[in-house]
This record gives structure tokens, sequence and C-alpha cells, in this order.
């Protein structure tokens, strides 16, 4: 059996290419070939993996000349430049390294909340130019000052961490950030209205999802302290730039410090040339250290895979052996559909999941399959999540997972899971299962029982159960041009609670959704993807 070919087409260190090497496996080392879209397409069908860091774009176009590829080994953490739903249908296995950077990242945040009390670059500048403009210079201490994280995962406990050592008092808002957790890392949780409230420097740690998009938007800017000073080393679109140029102009906000913008390359922007802004390339994990690291680190997990069938750190599979795969897969898929569904639902803090096992599925790896349920759980506010790291993020976060197994079964099928998410308003279940088809199905929600097909586009309808409902509910939907593909119904009893589970063919706008919230039978209706 010949030897695994793999391509790296980005620059890793010399080390990483011998760990390849020494494990037996052919390499050939492009580290510009990232940057050439055709030559990588022309010769990406003769390898069975492919390392990169951020140059190489792992698009649709690119997988489908990729008719051996294996598994796509990232050396960082963002995997925006690989198409991952395509390499998921390719069968290729994507992995990053996702706690590689954090040190680096953290220490590059704190070194911008410096350069931002101080305003040392802009002295640099003055200095060099020949001008001794001393007193132009004031700066401010951190010593006693409040720093707020906005986002307190692994990133943001080591800035904590750092700060307290600075004597800054530290407060954070993270929905899964639990009092102890909070308490052993010595900050104070806060709402994000105390924190804007509260605090002379904000630092963003939290990644790009919906909930957090313009987290900073010109109205929570509003509420900011005045002279606050902002330090965004996590994503670009955090923050509202334009508004907050605004508040820079207008002196609400003192400085700001960003090393990520919405657009990137970063040619021009909103913040640039203010005088209370320092601006860097995204460095946050540049550090010899660091790209040292993820380089040692993926080369050692695409070797396990391609030798051994071993996954680690996959963003789109579990770490399950090679042959346990073909039983689990269509479990996971259902753990992770049903996670989501609820984590979909659900807005307050999430203090615990408890996932049930009964009947076959009890007897299976379901350490996987509890893996893939907490990710779809915490999806939805933890874009980078993947199976591998939910649940050490989740512990993180002081979230408790609970598993328990009935093989015996006590439910009407060979196999059932039971989610049920505990948050801080109320708990939130449901169950499902795979049938003969192998697709997943939700069988019961709020303990009423149905059977519902999942879709890409979906709607969640609690309801009364009363008559008229289902006629106003698709006369809106017919009216807005928006097509029903399965319907599926449950009530606890007649005349009493109800739910619908609806299949759309399209997302359903939010101007439709506030057409059958006002339907008289309508409790709450949620838009859910898959």
């Amino acid at each position: 059996m010949p030897a695994p070919r793999v391509l790296i087409s980005d620059a890793l260190s010399d080390a990483a290419v011998q760990i390849f090497r020494d494990r037996g496996i052919e390499v050939d080392f492009q580290p510009n070939l990232g940057k050439d879209k055709d030559g990588l397409a022309a010769i990406i069908a003769n390898y069975d993996g492919l390392a990169i860091r951020s140059n190489t774009k792992a698009t649709a176009k690119l997988l489908a000349e990729a008719k051996n590829l294996k598994v796509i080994g990232r050396a960082g953490i963002g995997v925006d430049n690989v198409d991952v739903p395509a390499a998921t249908a390719k069968g290729v296995i994507v992995m990053n390294t996702p706690f590689g950077n954090s040190i680096t990242t953290a220490e590059h945040a704190i070194a911008m909340m410096f350069a931002l009390a101080r305003q040392i670059p802009q002295a640099d500048v003055s200095t060099q130019a020949g001008k001794w403009e001393k007193n132009r210079f004031m700066g401010i201490e951190l010593t006693a000052k409040t720093l707020g994280l906005i986002g307190c995962g692994n990133i943001g406990a080591n800035v904590a961490e750092r700060a307290i050592g600075l004597k800054l008092k530290v407060i954070a808002y993270d929905p899964f950030l639990s009092p102890e957790r909070a308490v052993a890392l010595g900050v104070e949780k806060v709402e994000l209205d105390q924190l804007l409230a509260r605090a002379d420097i904000i630092t963003l740690h939290v990644p790009m999802t919906d909930k957090t998009r313009n987290i900073l938007s010109e109205e929570n800017l509003a509420k900011t302290k005045r002279g606050v000073r902002i330090v965004n080393c996590a994503r670009g679109g955090l923050v509202d730039e334009q508004a907050l140029r605004a508040a820079l102009d207008s002196g609400h906000v003192a400085g700001a410090a960003f090393d990520v913008f919405v657009t990137e390359p970063a040619t021009e922007n909103a913040l640039f040339g203010h005088p209370n802004v320092i601006c860097t390339p995204h460095l946050g994990a540049s550090t010899s250290e660091a790209q040292e690291n993820v380089a040692l680190q993926v080369a050692e997990q695409m070797s396990d895979y391609l030798l051994s069938g071993a996954i680690s750190n996959a963003v789109n599979f579990p770490s399950i052996s090679a042959e346990e795969a073909p039983r689990l897969k269509p479990f996971v898929a259902l753990a992770e559909k049903l996670g989501s569904f609820l984590g979909q639902l659900t807005e307050a803090p999430i203090k615990g999941i408890r996932i049930t096992y009964e009947g076959a599925v009890a007897d299976m790896n379901t350490r996987a399959l509890t893996s893939a349920a907490v990710t779809g759980v915490l999806r939805p506010f933890l874009q980078d999540i993947n199976m591998v790291s939910a649940p050490v993020i989740a512990k993180d976060r002081g979230i408790v997972i609970d598993e328990v197994k009935r093989e015996g079964g006590v439910s009407d099928y060979e196999s059932l899971i039971r989610i049920t998410v505990d948050a801080e308003d109320m708990p939130r279940d449901a169950a499902g299962t795979v049938f003969h088809d192998g697709k997943p199905r939700i069988v019961e929600i709020r303990s009423i029982e149905m059977d519902a097909a999942l879709a890409p586009h979906m709607l969640y309808v609690r309801n009364h159960d009363r008559p008229g409902f289902i006629g106003a509910f698709g006369s809106v939907l017919g009216e807005a041009g928006v097509n029903i593909g399965t319907f599926s119904l449950g009530r606890d009893e007649e005349g009493g609670n109800a739910i619908a589970f609806v299949a759309v063919d399209a997302p359903v706008p939010a101007d439709v959704l506030r057409r059958i919230e006002a339907i008289p039978q309508v409790k709450r209706v949620r838009p859910v993807t898959f």
C-alpha cells in the first residue's frame, strides 16, 4: 500500500514537515502554492492531505478537483478559508488547532491596552519626527481601572488572568459563564448593560455570530461610560465601525485599538486616520511560538488520521475511530441537530445539558454523541466550537454535562436520544431517533409527541389548540409566497398546548414572523435552521 501523500501549500515550519516524514508520509512542501488557485487545482487530486494556513482557499471548486483528498489540516483556529459543508459532502475531514493561539492573542490584547493607555504609537511617531511633545501625550494608569470583557472563554480567561495581575478590576459579560467559574477566575459576572455603564476599558473576545454581530452597536456605544477605551482583537464586525468613529469624533470614546476589521485586508477603514486610534494588521496569532505550536499540532493530527483513522480537533466530525464511524454517523447527526434545535430556542445562560440514551444507542460510543449534542446546543452563540472542543468549552463555562444510559429502553423506539437544556429561565427538552432510512427525526418536544423530519429552514410554533390556527397560519405563509415542505403537529390534550414544527423552502422574513405572532392562538414562533 503506497504511503499517504500530503501537500503543504502555505508556510509551515521545517519541524512540522519533518513530523510527516518521520511518520512515513510523503510530503510535497510548496509554501507559495496557496496563492496560485489554478496551480493548486491542477495538482490537488494527487494528495490525501492538505496542510494550510490562511492563504490557501479550500473552496468547493477546489474540493471538486480533490479526488483523493481525505483531510484538510488548518494550522490555526479559523477555518473561514475552508468550505466546510463542501468538504463534509466530499467526506473530507477538516481539522484545526483551536487552542494554539490563545496565549498569543491574549497577550496582544493586553499590549493594545497599554499602547492605548499611554498613546505609545503616536508618541513614537512624534518623537522620531524630532518633536518633544511631552505635555501632549497625557496617558492613564491601568491600575484600579475596570476592564470589561465581552466574552470570557479560553482567550478571555487568559486576558482576565493577566489583567488581574496588573491590578485591574475585571467584569465579564458572557451568557455561558457560570457564577462558579467567574469566582474561580476572579471576575465579576455582569449583564451587558452593566458592563457598558461601568467599564473604563472594553475588550472583546467572542466569535462572530448573528448574536454577536455589532454587539457594540451605535445604541450600545451610547450606553458606555464617557471616556471609555475599546480593544478588539477578536473578529471584525463585533463593533459598528462607523458608529465608533462618530463616538471617537465626539469624544465619548477616548480611544480604540483594533487588530481586526470588517473588511480584510483593511486598506481603508472608517477608523483610519483618527488620532486616538491604534491599528494592527490582524497580528493576534502572529508570534513565532504560536505559529510553531499550531504547525506541529496540525502535522501530528493529520498523520494520526491518515495512518490510523484517529480524528482529533475536527470541525466537521467528532473524535471517533474509523471502525465506529459508519454505525455512529446518523446518530451524530441526530444529536447535533437535536442540540442545535434546543440551542436556537435558548437565550438565557445555560447551567447544564443532560443527554439520555435509550435502547441500542446506549451501547454506542456516546462520548462522541454527547460532544455532538453539546456542539449543537452551544454553536448558536459560539460559532467556532467543534465536536472536540465542545466539552472543554462547556467545562470552562461551568456548564454541567450529564449522560444517562438506559440500555433496556423505555420508549417505543429501538433507539432514542433525549436532550434537556437547563437554562436559568427554564429547562427545554426534545427527543429524537433515527429511522431505517438513516435520517434523524424529532419525535417529542416539551413532552408532546410528533414526527418531524428536519429541513434546512423550519418554523417552530407553540400555540393554543384552538380551531382556526392552521388556516390562519397557512394563509400568512401563502400570502407571503412561503412554501411549506412538511407540517408536523402535536398536542398534549384536546384544547390544550400544541406545537407545530414546519419545514419551509426558504428563510421566513421578519415581517412575516410578526404576522404569525399576531395570530390569536400563537404563543411563540421561532425560525430554526439546520
